[in-house]
């Protein structure tokens, strides 16, 4: 088991421990002969290493590392950092397999993170500060792989939609001679919220003319590599998906459908006319939202108020009117938000809330104690449109009749071209727009649909209705992405 330690906790060290069946496929895949030496760059308890006497596993968690040796004596077990050891050793291995642990850029950080990027660099890999740990554990581990070599991981369905899995995906194509992507749609970890895929690669070396993937609802283990499902065109994959895998879950049909429509004169992405971008940060949500009542009772001067929307919950479904605000007051929701700027003098009631007990202990969050002054809340804007950041059938998107505000907790959309986006924002609910919506976002858990700004900036919205037929293909198609990312009906 993992060690107690806040370093090395299941959660900060990215540690799950992989089913047996999945271990002895994935080692089944890598290893050709008995003498072929493996490497398990993050061997865990050893459950890979002892199916391959021939093995060498590194392992930082020195509670697991002793397992490791335990479960495995015929095995080489490192304790220490992965990449510190890869940028030290001489030893070359014929294969590679295991699960690289999965911790997320804001825990992947420090001396081992710049150790990882550098040496990723040196191998051809360029990554950014944003990449979790898993990707940069695969490309040195290639790193250390003899001419021909082979290996076989499990990884993060984010190498299906990840920007930082773009640059993975490059290096691979350019280092080996085959890459397979094995996507699973039900959950190899049934305990996780995160879904998992199966990568395979081998012919360390040469150069891949296309990426092999094999689409399954379940993996079924076996000794060898599951045939293709369809090979990816690599100039296809970077030029129309944007080196995204996730729309190759799709029918053919359905991505050949949508592909031509993205490549009309008249189809536009939501960054061609508006900018996406997140709400505000107050800091603070409890203290600068305040009920009516409380507004009331407090004195507030109303011109220091601004009705916004706190959440995906508290969105209508088409429109925020001012009878929604009205709403909102009979309701006494606290959705006033404490509006102050940094010239005006601050009448005594607002002076009085803000050196209240409540208002000392705001302006030591971070947020607050770091800006100046503390009470000034940044980037307060009005929306044309407010859209839901997660989403579970479809992504909400509703007009600002109101002229609200909105915090970080949904997406604010600014209209730069209003005559373009008064034509094509209606158009949100068509079936095309809402597939859109499927391919630009990706998975959370839970059944959710995620979209960062940047993945919703490249929304299509086309200038054509489909007809009957093609919306049957285009309603089946958000079926299947609802049924990828677990969403229940």
């Amino acid at each position: 088991m993992v060690g107690t330690t806040p370093e090395f906790s299941q959660k900060r060290s990215g540690a799950y421990f992989t089913p047996d069946d999945i271990c002895a496929a994935l080692v089944a895949w890598a290893c050709r002969k008995s003498s072929d030496r493996m490497l398990d760059p993050s061997c865990g308890d050893g459950r890979f290493l002892s199916l391959h006497r021939n093995s060498v596993g590194i392992e930082q968690n020195p509670v697991s590392a002793y397992a490791a040796i335990e479960r495995a004596p015929s095995a080489l077990v490192h304790e220490g950092d992965f990449f510190t050891w890869a940028t030290e050793t001489r030893e070359r291995f014929e294969c590679a397999a295991g699960n690289p642990p999965f911790i997320r850029y804001q825990h992947f950080k420090g001396e081992t993170r710049r150790r990882a990027l550098d040496l990723c660099l040196a191998l051809g890999a360029s990554f950014s500060g944003l990449t979790s740990s898993w990707a940069p554990f695969i490309v040195a581990t290639a790193g250390l792989l003899k001419r021909g070599g082979r290996m076989a991981f499990v990884v993060p369905a984010e190498i299906g939609h990840a920007p930082y899995a773009a640059p993975l995906l490059d290096y691979l194509v350019q280092s080996f001679a085959k890459v397979q992507i094995v996507a699973v749609r039900d959950k190899l970890f049934p305990e996780l919220s995160e879904d998992c895929w199966l990568l395979y690669a081998e012919g360390f070396g040469g150069t891949a003319g296309a990426i092999d993937i094999t689409v399954v609802d379940k993996f079924v283990p076996k000794k060898t590599p599951p045939k293709p499902s369809q090979q990816v065109d690599l100039k296809e994959w970077r030029e129309i998906w944007n080196r995204r895998l996730r729309p190759y879950l799709l029918p053919a049909s359905a991505r050949s459908l949508y592909a031509a429509t993205l490549g009309r004169q008249d189809t536009y992405r939501l960054a061609d006319f508006a900018s996406v971008g997140i709400g505000y940060v107050s800091g603070d949500n409890q203290f600068f939202h305040l009920r009516p009542s409380d507004a009331k009772r407090l004195r507030i001067p109303a011109s220091l108020l601004l009705p916004s929307i706190r959440n995906g919950r508290a969105m209508p479904d088409a429109q925020i009117t001012k009878a929604t605000v009205a709403e909102w007051t009979r309701n006494d929701d606290p959705v006033l938000l404490l509006r102050l700027a940094r010239d005006i003098e601050l009448p005594n009631a607002v002076k009085d809330y803000l050196d209240s007990e409540p208002g000392r202990e705001a302006r030591l969050g971070y947020k607050c104690r770091n800006r100046a002054p503390w009470y000034v809340v940044p980037d307060v804007q009005i929306p044309d449109y407010v859209m839901s950041y997660m989403s579970g059938r479809a992504v909400n998107v509703v007009r600002n009749l109101a002229g609200v505000s909105c915090t970080n907790s949904v997406h604010a959309i600014r209209l730069r071209d209003k005559a373009l986006g008064a034509k094509l924002m209606p158009k949100w609910s068509t079936p095309f727009v809402r597939l859109s919506c499927e391919l630009e976002g990706h998975a959370l858990g839970g059944g959710m649909l995620k979209l960062e700004p940047r993945e919703a900036g490249r929304i299509a919205f086309p200038a054509v209705t489909a007809t009957k037929a093609k919306t049957e293909i285009l309603e089946e198609a958000i079926m299947v992405m609802q049924r990828w990312r677990h969403y229940a009906h």
